[in-house]
């Protein structure tokens, strides 16, 4: 009676794609070592194969080898090299049989049960969520759009995007002004982000909270305007609302205003912290959340403003972001 091992061992080769003799013969040679073909043949009676061609299988997965001056016997050899083959094989052959059953069932959908719209939008609820998210970004390999508000549903820094940017996948992202004012948001995921390669632009107002990945998949939620507790997630799939949504994101970018985590200090007439200070007013934030940002307090926040709009010549905050995009100061 095959032992506990034996049998899980049995389904592993399965698995590699082994036939029900290869394995028996395999076995066999594991157990009592090098056979000649009539040792074989009658140790192993009941096959639906010839030994022969149980054989030629074997020695094609590189796990067995002819061994003797006559070479009439066999025995089982390292399986390094042979199961790295077996298992590339078997990969490519996985992923045949998933594009074609893939194929089988958009053909399903065309001819017998034409109900796209179920196809192109999966709501997703509760803890599934934050999985989801983690799969769909993952799958990313050229370019991420998103419209960032509150609430979070994945909280800290993202290292995930740092990663993904070192890799070569470009991120571009709108950030609403209640992102900023999340306490350490902006500090702790904003800036890194930016300072690793992410785009970033500040919108007054966002239409809703959105990533596209690839052009090709988005999922919409509702921003912390709309909800206190957001619970759902809508998954877009290829379709004329997706075409729509990659347009609206393209519409909130060309009317954002840039954020940089530094944009440099080749213009000596700015200090750094009211280079930091205007970034920080272009998003809209209130002036407590600034100045808490910046570590000062609001006296130094007005002082610093102040100065700012006297060395520029603005009446109002609007005509001071004016005159820092014009400078390129932002």
């Amino acid at each position: 009676m095959a032992s506990t091992s034996d049998t899980e061992r049995v389904g592993h080769l399965r698995v590699l794609g082994l036939t029900d003799d290869e394995i028996r013969v395999y076995q066999h040679l594991l157990r009592i070592g090098p056979s000649t073909i009539t040792e074989l043949d009658e140790a192993i009676a009941d096959r639906q194969a010839g030994i022969d061609s149980t054989l030629a299988g074997l020695v094609q997965a590189g796990l067995a080898r002819r061994s003797g001056s006559d070479h009439s016997r066999f025995l089982p050899v390292p399986p390094d090299a042979g199961l790295e083959a077996m298992t590339l094989r078997r990969e490519s052959e996985l992923k045949q049989a998933r594009i074609e059953v893939l194929n089988a069932y958009d053909e399903f959908r065309r001819t017998v049960h034409n109900e796209s719209t179920t196809h192109l939008i999966e709501v997703v609820t509760g803890n599934a969520i934050v999985e989801r998210i983690h799969q769909i970004k993952g799958s990313a390999q050229r370019e991420i759009l998103a419209i960032d508000s509150p609430p979070y549903y994945i909280g800290g820094p993202n290292q995930e995007e740092i990663d993904q940017l070192r890799r070569g996948v470009a991120y571009r992202v709108v950030y609403s002004p209640e992102s900023v004012e999340v306490p350490g948001y902006l500090t702790e995921n904003i800036l890194p982000c930016v300072e690793a390669g992410e785009q970033a632009r500040v919108l007054p107002d966002v239409p809703a909270k959105l990533t596209i990945i690839d052009g090709s998949m988005a999922f919409v939620s509702m921003s912390v305007r709309d909800t206190d507790v957001n619970r759902s997630l809508l998954i877009i799939r290829p379709s004329s609302l997706l075409t729509a949504l990659i347009g609206m994101f393209e519409l909130c970018w060309r009317n954002a205003l840039p954020l940089h985590a530094s944009v440099g200090t080749e213009d000596d007439r700015l200090e750094p912290i009211e280079r930091r200070l205007l970034a920080l007013l272009a998003t809209g934030a209130a002036d407590d959340t600034i100045a808490r940002t910046l570590g000062i307090s609001r006296r130094t926040f007005f002082r610093y403003l102040e100065r700012l709009m006297n060395r520029t010549g603005a009446s109002t905050r609007f005509q001071l972001a004016l005159h820092a995009a014009r400078e390129s100061w932002l």
